[in-house]
């Protein structure tokens, strides 16, 4: 398929957006497109410090001789997180202008918080993203810190995307290096999906699935023109974040695009991480995350799962209570104490189902695990394709330590009630033998 055909199809699957252009000199469509979706109605433009000088101004400018009303608010902090104190602010524009209509100039954040306010007062908004950055431009649902924890609210995407590739193009290069670290994640979210549909707790749906992976590794090969701007190579990078986020639509959900992978950056946005004094980016973060489960995928490999013990496995599966109560010990002093508790309690399931889903996993382990080798990059592979593309590649390029990142897992093992591979492990009593090795001398994370 070319990139038009793509598109195209993508947008008939999507539930949400209506239009994505991507082009030279793109933003020039805004104003006619603004007009489509929403005639009569006043634009509040949001921007940030960065981007209202870079496109943020020439969209205002832009509108106003289109005979557009228009308002603006430029965030003036030199760096910040998508919280909700940043929501709650742009409520209090919509609801001091109603009847105005959001128009998100910026990079991820500006755009989760345009997309949650705009759900909240019923309506759509516009989106001229100004970076290949992130795949939230195009998802259902915005990430955002709320009452210390990272959550996904489920709200609808914009009605219309228009990238701009003169000013994406034009981005800073660590910030195309995060969205191409982003892009990389769907490759171990993936495999975690088809673990998820093999236990029977979140099928693939055909149409979500097939509306970026059949296209992932194409998007994904050409690591070093991204990290030296190219503009075909950053291109294809914001089609795959786009698609990605335009399969998140046809899922009503994150499955498609995140699993494990973008759990460590949650806990590390929880927790106020920051490495040289400053914020460290979505995709840098999950860079990390990435890697770290792509080595846990080289792990599982070498396992053999036929010799399983089903009945033993069974007879050691703790009960909902003891759950519970290693969720609230692992949990302890965490800024969301709960977190675990919660999530363990929504993706629990009895002995019974743990003896179902071993049983099939012993049966069927040379077929799926071809499957999932199929899927998933080695952390070699991943590593070369990271640091050619100018993303991190060791968890000391964020400000990680080797036994912080080690000391994550159990709670990213719990602070989902997503299925993902640890939750396999668990069942099966392998947990050991996919996060210990890599941290082992000789491992890709040793501990020294």
């Amino acid at each position: 398929m070319t990139s038009e055909e793509r598109i195209r199809h993508a947008l008939s699957i999507c539930t949400d957006t209506k239009v994505f252009e991507m082009g030279r000199g793109a933003y020039r469509m805004a104003a006619d497109v603004f007009k489509r979706f929403f005639p009569g109605r006043k634009a509040l433009i949001i921007a940030d410090i960065h981007t209202w000088p870079i496109l943020g101004k020439k969209v205002y400018d832009l509108f106003c001789s289109s005979g557009i009303p228009a308002g603006r608010h430029v965030i003036m902090e030199e760096e910040f997180h998508a919280e909700w104190k940043y929501v709650q602010m742009v409520d209090g524009l919509l609801d001091a202008d109603p009847g105005s209509v959001l128009v998100s100039v910026g990079s991820g954040v500006i755009n989760d918080l345009c997309k949650l306010s705009s759900h909240h007062h019923g309506q759509s908004y516009l989106t001229l993203p100004t970076a290949a950055s992130v795949d939230g431009y195009s998802s259902f649902g915005a990430s955002i810190t709320f009452e210390g924890s990272k959550q996904t609210f489920f709200c609808p995407a914009p009605a219309a995307i228009i990238a701009d590739l003169d000013v994406i193009a034009a981005a800073p290069r660590e910030m195309t290096s995060a969205g191409y670290a982003d892009l990389a994640a769907k490759v171990p979210a993936g495999a975690e999906w088809m673990i998820a549909d093999f236990v029977g707790t979140e099928p693939i749906l055909d149409g979500a699935w097939h509306i970026l992976q059949d296209y992932l590794d194409d998007f994904l090969s050409r690591p070093a023109e991204v990290a030296a701007g190219d503009p075909d190579a950053v291109a294809d990078v914001f089609e795959g974040l786009t698609l990605s986020g335009f399969a998140m639509q046809a899922a009503r959900s994150s499955r498609p695009a995140s699993c494990c992978d973008h759990l460590f950056s949650h806990i590390l946005d929880m927790t106020g991480h920051r490495f040289k004094g400053k914020l460290q980016s979505h995709g840098f973060q999950v860079a990390v995350g990435t890697l770290t489960m792509c080595a846990v995928f080289d792990e599982l490999f070498k396992l053999d799962l036929t010799s399983i013990d089903v009945d033993a496995c069974v007879a050691a599966w703790p009960t909902l209570e003891q759950e519970q109560e290693r969720a609230l010990r692992i949990f302890e002093g965490f800024p969301a104490p709960r977190l675990g508790y919660d999530q363990i309690t929504g993706k629990y399931q009895d002995a019974e189902a743990v003896r179902a889903q071993l049983t099939a996993l012993k049966a069927q382990w040379p077929a799926l695990k071809e499957r999932l080798q199929g899927q998933v990059y080695s952390y070699e592979k991943m590593k070369s394709l990271l640091k050619a593309a100018g993303a991190p590649y060791a968890p000391e390029h964020i400000g990680v330590s080797r036994q912080q990142l080690h000391d994550m897992f159990p709670k990213v093992q719990l602070m989902r009630a997503r299925f993902n591979v640890l939750d396999l492990a668990l069942r099966g009593g392998f947990y050991e033998a996919l996060v210990e090795p890599p941290f082992a001398p000789g491992g890709p994370f040793a501990l020294v």
